[in-house]
């Protein structure tokens, strides 16, 4: 491959299956395939000249769950940087909003375009020069997110990180980031039950595939969970022979932080980002954690940032325009979605804001989503939030907007936001969108139909919210919720990535 620059890597990583393909085929295969999952990865591992046992130089926190895994993770870098500043921290995370390389970061800054196409065409060239195969089963070249797994497991080694901050991608116990045969501490964030039908599992599977990350003589922590999923969670940290298994306990000093991410959720993921940053930090640094609860942690907790979750984003470019971004795609995350955006001062009015103002509401779910069925919570969510206020719930949004994850209205997608597992048929006939559109008009049929639109790209969306803050005298508030990728292609599309990325 002649040409070298970032443009050609992603063009590159992108013509690789999908992790959404990836997992359709486990599906359909009834979870057979996943018992190669493991195996297949450590064989690209030591293609690219890794065994697995150099993963544990990268000293590793492990983070799984159904939701809150990607802010427990934001909150423990957050943490482990201010405690550590001397350190070099590494983090790998996943979906990305906007840029690929935003899924690896180093001291909170995903890499730049120069070390992504370095690192990139470093795996890249080692798999295809090395084609020796110890599995049948295996293809020549990993999906796109066990891709990026390989290159953030190489970035971090080549650069010799001092903390590692890993968030799995899908499940725990089969996913591509469970190579590491020995992580410092590891972490499971609250099991979201709306996945038990989702994905045709119980929540007993869910909490067996979570637990799979917890290790031999490593400390193993969990958020409370309902009975059921606690129950398995505790058997697996002793069938694994974890050093200790400790339930999250709550501490006080959090109830007085004003942490950096919103969402009254979000304490749960900063008590057990802190256990485990604690627990992280006494094995690698005790003199660092002398006191019970360090400043560092409490500066930790309030810088954290981690876009397009319970964002707010006043648009640089329109003075009358905030976006309120959550990639919310569970019910329950919606739920915890509808409960930010409906408190006074953010999406309803107050002393400060005490309106009028236009609210819209950009939503998307992806492929294979019940979307009909997340909207209904949304608005039984919006009803319960409003029925102290007096407000009618049937008129809180002013526009619905239901789009593709399309980046623009030509068709064309920002090469890092290619959805190629996006079916072609569904986005040529907007089958999902018009589902949506279809189940508001049912949910609520006072909702005029000129106010509810289907449209093929993130950028005819924008149009109309672009149309609406110039025409209009009030200002407008746009909740954009669904989907991540969504988010990231509003973000995009609206130039909104110096401020809120």
């Amino acid at each position: 491959m002649s040409t070298r620059n970032y443009q050609n890597a992603i063009n590159s990583l992108n013509s690789l299956q999908s992790n959404a393909a990836t997992i359709e085929a486990v599906r359909a295969s009834g979870g057979r395939l996943s018992q190669f999952a493991i195996p297949e990865m450590v064989e690209y591992l030591e293609r690219i000249g890794y065994r697995t046992d150099d993963l544990n130089a990268l000293k590793v926190i492990h983070i799984t769950g159904t939701k809150g895994k990607g802010s427990t993770s934001a909150f423990t870098d957050s943490i482990i940087r201010h405690t550590k500043p001397d350190w070099k921290v590494g983090l790998y995370t996943s979906p990305h909003l906007v840029a690929v390389r935003e899924r690896i970061r180093i001291n909170g800054r995903p890499l730049s375009e120069e070390d992504f196409t370095k690192y990139f065409f470093e795996v890249w060239d080692r798999l295809q020069a090395n084609d020796s195969r110890k599995l049948e089963s295996t293809p020549f070249m990993p999906g796109y997110f066990r891709f990026v797994t390989l290159m953030a497991f190489h970035t971090f080694l080549s650069l010799g990180v001092d903390a590692t901050i890993l968030e799995v991608g899908v499940g725990g116990m089969y996913d591509s980031t469970n190579i590491v045969p020995k992580p410092i501490v590891t972490g499971v964030t609250a099991l979201g039950i709306d996945h038990v039908g989702v994905l045709g599992k119980t929540l007993k599977e869910i909490a067996w595939q979570k637990g799979g990350i917890y290790k031999e003589g490593v400390p193993a922590f969990s958020v409370e969970q309902p009975a059921e999923g606690m129950q398995v969670l505790t058997e697996r940290a002793k069938e694994l022979k974890a050093s200790e298994f400790t339930i999250t306990s709550k501490l006080p000093q959090i109830d007085n932080i004003k942490l950096g991410l919103a969402g009254a959720h979000q304490v749960g993921n900063a008590l057990l980002a802190v256990h485990l940053a604690k627990t992280f930090l006494l094995d690698l640094d005790p003199e660092s954690v002398k006191d019970p609860f360090p400043q560092s942690f409490v500066d930790g907790l309030q810088s954290t940032r981690w876009p397009g979750r319970c964002q707010t984003v006043v648009d640089p470019q329109h003075s009358k325009l905030t976006w309120y971004l959550d990639g919310a795609h569970t019910i329950e995350s919606l739920e915890c979605c509808i409960q930010w955006f409906s408190q006074p001062g953010v999406g309803s009015p107050s002393d400060s804001t005490p309106g009028p103002f236009q609210r819209v509401l950009i939503f998307n779910t992806g492929g294979g989503r019940a979307g009909p069925s997340f909207l209904e919570s949304v608005y039984k969510q919006l009803s319960l939030q409003l029925s102290q206020s007096g407000e009618e719930p049937a008129s809180f949004f002013d526009q619905a907007i239901f789009c593709t994850n399309v980046t623009y209205a030509d068709g064309g997608f920002k090469g890092d936001l290619t959805a190629v597992s996006l079916p072609p048929d569904d986005l040529a006939q907007l089958r999902t969108q018009h589902q949506l559109a279809d189940a508001w008009s049912s949910i609520v049929p006072s909702f005029s139909k000129e106010r509810i639109h289907v449209l093929p790209s993130v950028e005819h969306a924008i149009r109309i919210v672009h149309r609406l803050a110039t025409e209009g005298e009030s200002p407008v508030k746009v909740l954009v919720a669904g989907s991540l990728h969504l988010v990231g292609g509003v973000i995009e599309v609206s130039n909104l990535a110096e401020v809120a990325l």
